[in-house]
């Protein structure tokens, strides 16, 4: 077992649970009066992450965390242990390629539109 890797399986897997994660509760903070769903330095981490999600699909390239993560395991004799086996089984996918760019431009319009539509908090000014 490779516990680097793993590290990094486990990152990504967070990284992908956030922007999901957010474009759920954010509608539905809006809905129910949620202040920190207005959080800018929330939003705009969420922004980001989809965008470059999206701009790397978009450009044909692979995730830099999915390099760094098969660079780190190189090709392992043995089977996979528990968390390449559970969390790879819900980040890596058997579909074609233009679904995830489909699902990630859908995603990265969504919370395009969710700043628009659940803007956050304006920024402050600093105190003369």
């Amino acid at each position: 077992m490779n516990l680097l890797a793993d590290a990094v399986l486990v990152a990504h897997f967070l990284i992908a649970a956030f922007i999901c994660t957010l474009l759920i509760l954010v509608p539905l903070g809006a809905r129910l009066a949620w202040r920190w769903i207005r959080l800018r330095g929330l939003r705009a981490a969420h922004l980001g992450a989809i965008l470059f999600v999206a701009a790397e699909t978009l450009a044909g390239l692979a995730c830099p965390l999915t390099l760094l993560e098969d660079r780190l395991r190189g090709r392992p004799a043995g089977g996979a242990g528990f968390v390449e086996r559970w969390i790879g089984a819900l980040l890596y996918w058997d579909l074609p390629a233009w679904s995830f760019a489909a699902a990630y431009l859908a995603a990265a319009a969504l919370t395009l539109a969710l700043w628009r539509l659940v803007p956050p908090d304006k920024p402050q000014r600093p105190r003369a």
